[in-house]
């Protein structure tokens, strides 16, 4: 892999997401984001000189070695999130918790409308002039990718999760260009970059004025697309197009939801619930995902999420968690309810822990184990705070163990297979194996 020496600390140490940001960041243009032979985006170098003077290394959120005083989301949240009431060890700081819907949005999103909603509104408050969110790309090597949009009738149609590989760097490089101010939407370790871009660049830093972030349970590779299309429609699934993940069913739960295609001019269906778990196995996953522990999109100035709860996770017209993290966002959610835009009641904390159980077990509980693990293998650690380095009875470790293997062999097994069947076919045993520790551990911990 052709990557300069500094940030080649990350991309060969498998912790990039790529987020693109680093590239915004290298004054000598010397790299450039591009796939990688796992399915993600990466910085990779140009045919321009590489002045390696770390610049590009100061905004990744997994640099080994940061400065101290943005070296966690604690440090950047001291920074830049001054005004919140309330500061939670898991959640971060926040204003107030909500879960909902927008009236007018919630049936062209995937879940609530909420993201949709607060885009919407700060175009009418005159707080931004555009918004950096993602959308359909004209390029033949990506179905999505990030846009800078300027007006309300182009953002309606970026209002659905994209379950594929973006990068930020063609829309940072529109914005240098752009008079006036954006919001930015992305997920926790996307945002953390933007943060630490506004640290260290006042310019940028005055032009985002406002953080959308969605709760995420891991980016996906470009193969999970290619596997659900093949799922879909068989051995012709390079010829798809409009690939959508979040199909919502009404007559049934939210997480009852399809992923869609179009092919030969028509649109094709399949359910994932006949697919099996995508998430709690880590199927296609980002490496550098095992090693985030920002949860809730800690440093957003709204956070976003799917309402994995009863009663609304019964309701598959889809509703959102909200945690509002400034005056701002809170005044949008009050005054939407007493315009009767939205349909919102408060939530307690402890809910929004609950809703998100299985990713702060994962991410919290099994991270000191996976830091050790990578430790004995002479890999670099990014910083976390050690608070969410726990101990663990060695069963649970067995099945981060398993899961780890099992995200590894998804990728693999794919670049070897490219077929749906052959591919279930090899996973079989890696997934009763995960399956089998699994359930050791929760009658295990049942039992003590």
């Amino acid at each position: 892999m052709n990557t300069p020496k500094v940030i080649s600390l990350v991309v060969n140490q498998d912790l990039c997401t790529g987020c693109g940001i680093c590239t915004s960041q290298c004054k000598s243009r010397s790299i450039t984001m591009n796939w990688n032979n796992e399915g993600f985006l990466i910085p990779q170098k140009t045919e321009k000189d590489c002045s390696d003077d770390g610049l590009c290394i100061t905004v990744c959120p997994f640099n080994p070695f940061p400065k101290d005083e943005v070296k966690t989301e604690d440090e950047l949240s001291n920074i830049f999130q001054t005004e919140s009431l309330n500061i939670d060890p898991k959640i971060g700081r926040y204003e107030s918790i909500y879960v909902g819907y927008s009236k007018d949005y919630r049936k062209s999103s995937s879940s609530g409308g909420l993201a949709t909603y607060f885009l919407n509104q700060l175009f009418d408050r005159k707080i931004v002039d555009a918004v950096i969110v993602v959308n359909s790309s004209e390029s033949n090597s990506h179905f999505y990718n990030y846009k800078l949009i300027k007006n309300k009738t182009d953002l309606l149609k970026a209002s659905k999760t994209r379950y594929y590989p973006v990068t930020l760097e063609g829309a940072l490089l529109e914005l240098n260009k752009f008079n006036g101010k954006v919001a930015i939407v992305g997920v926790g370790c996307f945002l953390k970059a933007v943060r630490l871009k506004q640290y260290e660049d006042t310019i940028f830093k005055d032009k985002v004025s406002f953080l959308i972030g969605i709760i995420c349970g891991g980016l996906k590779s470009k193969y999970y697309t290619d596997f659900l299309a093949s799922k879909t429609i068989g051995n012709n699934f390079k010829c798809i197009e409009k690939p959508e993940y979040r199909i919502k069913n009404y007559e049934s739960m939210a997480s009852d939801y399809s992923f869609g295609l179009d092919y030969n001019r028509k649109k094709h269906l399949l359910r994932m619930r006949n697919v099996g778990d995508m998430w709690g196995t880590g199927f296609f996953k980002s490496n550098a995902c095992d090693f985030c522990e920002d949860v809730t999109s800690e440093l957003a100035d709204v956070s976003l999420g799917d309402a994995w709860l009863k009663p609304f996770v019964n309701d598959g017209a889809g509703n959102s968690i909200i945690i509002t993290r400034n005056k701002l966002s809170d005044t949008i959610i009050k005054e939407g309810i007493s315009k009767d835009e939205l349909n919102i009641e408060n939530l307690d904390k402890d809910e929004i822990i609950k809703s998100q159980r299985g990713s702060f077990n994962h991410r919290h509980k099994g991270l000191k184990y996976r830091i050790q693990n990578r430790k004995k293998q002479g890999k670099l650690i990014p910083v976390k705070r050690v608070r969410n380095l726990i101990d663990v009875p060695l069963t649970f470790k067995i099945v981060q163990f398993f899961r780890q293997r099992t995200r590894e062999k998804t990728i693999k097994n794919w670049v070897s297979t490219g077929n749906a069947n052959l591919f279930d076919s090899k996973m079989k045993k890696t997934l009763l194996l995960l399956r089998i520790v699994t359930k050791i551990y929760h009658v295990t911990r049942k039992t003590k």
